[in-house]
């Protein structure tokens, strides 16, 4: 049996400030980096062999992503770092508070913006700093792959096609991958077969080892949280 483990990043600045972050790139908060010693930690007392590690271009990622292997005492330098596992991009909404919007817009508007499938917010001005393209860890990112906004269905487009080209060949080890909110729900629907009702009410929370089982075929087993105290409802078996 193999495993693959996913974690959402620590707590972030802008997690704390309730702020829609999308493809910013934003420090993790000191609760951030506590959950991600804490995953090391759960992850570690598993007594598994990793061989390969993932993770996105976004610094909240990255540093999840090394304070558990400095929990775990692993020292590897063949992380692999690939933008098609950043966080969705929220386009215009990209930076402001989310409570604010649910006040000016209505809940229903803004749970349609962050939870359904095919419907992206507004797009963000090119202008704009938050804009990917202004941001210089994406310079090496061709400029036709980087969408002014994005449905989850945007992101499943290209996390998923990186998971079947990087990662599914390697699926009989046991593989690390730290990611966002969005990316690990679009790998979830696709590991897990959801409908788009379903991933709807799909929620990651932060620095939550979610331990995948699988057989020697590649089979998916069963899934569980590690720190049962912080799980959410996987909706994947019933």
């Amino acid at each position: 049996m193999s495993h693959l483990i996913l974690v959402r990043h620590g707590q972030s600045e802008w997690n704390l400030q309730k702020r829609f972050t999308g493809w910013v790139d934003v420090e993790l908060t000191a609760q951030g980096k506590l959950e991600a010693c804490k995953a090391g930690e759960l992850i570690k007392k598993l007594n598994l062999n990793l061989t390969h590690f993932f993770t996105s271009y976004q610094k909240r990622a990255i540093e999840t992503l090394n304070l558990i292997l400095n929990t775990i005492r692993i020292k590897n330098d063949t992380i692999i770092k690939a933008w098609q596992l950043n966080e969705r991009n929220y386009g215009a909404l990209t930076g402001l508070n989310k409570e604010e919007m649910k006040t000016l817009y209505g809940e229903k508007k803004i749970h349609e913006l962050r939870r359904s499938w095919d419907i992206p917010p507004e797009p963000l001005n090119k202008n704009s700093p938050y804009h990917p393209i202004n941001i210089e860890i994406y310079k090496n990112i061709p400029r036709n792959k980087i969408l002014d906004s994005e449905s989850l269905k945007d992101t499943y487009e290209r996390v998923v096609p990186f998971f079947k080209e990087n990662i599914i060949n390697v699926l009989d080890e046991n593989i690390l991958i730290t990611a966002h909110g969005n990316s690990i729900r679009a790998l979830c629907k696709y590991l897990f077969n959801l409908d788009n009702y379903k991933i709807s009410k799909l929620e990651i929370p932060t620095g939550n080892p979610l331990v995948l089982d699988f057989d020697k075929n590649k089979n998916l087993l069963n899934a569980k949280y590690l720190d049962k105290n912080r799980a959410k409802d996987l909706i994947i078996f019933d």
